[in-house]
């Protein structure tokens, strides 16, 4: 059971183990996308056609009828990744050996729907993958393996998805014989330590520059791909700025407003230190470098990002 494309690492490596047979494949139904709202496919639901498995997407995980065909199918197991909906636990009870879910955070720190973009938010140094066995609450299942992965200066939100997709992958892999075996005991959660990755929203991309550099920092790298991190371009053409990639420049100037800007960045002041702007997008275009974007759109020193003026 899964949705977006970091379940499909786990979805390609249960289909590919040997010993291993997959039923059936559950994802969310199909949804609008993209400016003409065409109804998609979840990667999950194009990785189980092309693989000729069988395929379940109800609206809702708890209706009958759906549970009432995984019980027709007799799983022994269900491994879940990013599945998008909290489990019943008349569905949680079908599998005779439960249902293991792939979390990507070290629980119980960040439970919940976006544990990869906090920890980058939240300037963690470090995250990793949990193997649970799933109750019927958010994240709450005992812990059968974790695995911890340093987060890189030059990570941000899109490459630390891939890494912990492919480690959450050959970690439920690892996971699956030893538990179903009775050779990994299961262990509760701490009830230290607790704390909830709630989901992304689009408010969440707006820049304060009174922030701290390392803050906004975090914000650009933590938003990759969606919502991105986003301020306003000064006037005389005021419109929607989204920054791609930075980095920090002890130097002092006033929260937004423009140090330099030359073919080696625009360095933007923060409330401690400043933002050097390497990667920029104007709405509607595609994503520069500093020499190409002001090129097209000078800009110049003491004027404002964040306001119309």
């Amino acid at each position: 059971m899964g949705t977006p494309e970091l379940a499909c690492a786990s979805l390609a490596a249960l289909i590919d183990a040997p010993g291993l047979e997959v039923v059936a494949v559950v994802t969310q139904p199909d949804r609008p996308k993209g400016r003409a709202l065409k109804l998609s496919p979840s990667p999950v639901k194009e990785l189980a056609l092309g693989r000729g498995l069988a395929l379940l997407q109800p609206a809702r995980a708890r209706e009958e009828n759906f549970i009432d065909m995984v019980r027709q199918l007799h799983p022994d197991l269900i491994a879940v990744a990013a599945y998008g909906q909290i489990l019943p636990q008349p569905l949680l009870d079908v599998p005779r050996f439960g249902c293991l879910n792939v979390h990507t955070s070290l629980l119980p720190k960040y439970r919940g729907a976006a544990p990869i973009q906090w920890a980058i938010l939240n300037d963690d140094r470090q995250t990793g993958v949990t193997i649970m066995k799933m109750d019927a609450s958010l994240d709450t299942g005992d812990i059968l393996s974790q695995e911890h992965t340093a987060v890189f200066d030059q990570d941000d939100a899109q490459t630390l998805h891939e890494r912990l997709a492919g480690i959450g992958a050959r970690l439920l892999l690892q996971t699956i014989g030893p538990f179903v075996t009775g050779l990994l005991p299961a262990r509760p959660q701490s009830a230290d330590g607790i704390s909830y990755a709630r989901k992304i929203v689009k408010a969440d991309g707006l820049i304060d520059w009174s922030n701290p550099a390392r803050t906004v920092w975090n914000q650009v790298r933590g938003l990759v791909p969606w919502p991105g991190a986003f301020t306003s371009l000064p006037a005389p053409q005021p419109s929607l700025l989204k920054i791609w990639r930075a980095d920090i420049v002890e130097v002092s100037a006033v929260p937004g407003e423009i140090a330099s800007a030359d073919k080696h960045g625009i360095v933007v002041g923060c409330g401690l230190h400043s933002l050097r702007l390497l990667v920029l997008q104007r709405e509607g275009a595609r994503r520069l470098g500093p020499q190409e974007f002001l090129a097209g759109y000078p800009l110049v020193r003491g004027q404002r990002f964040g306001r119309n003026s």
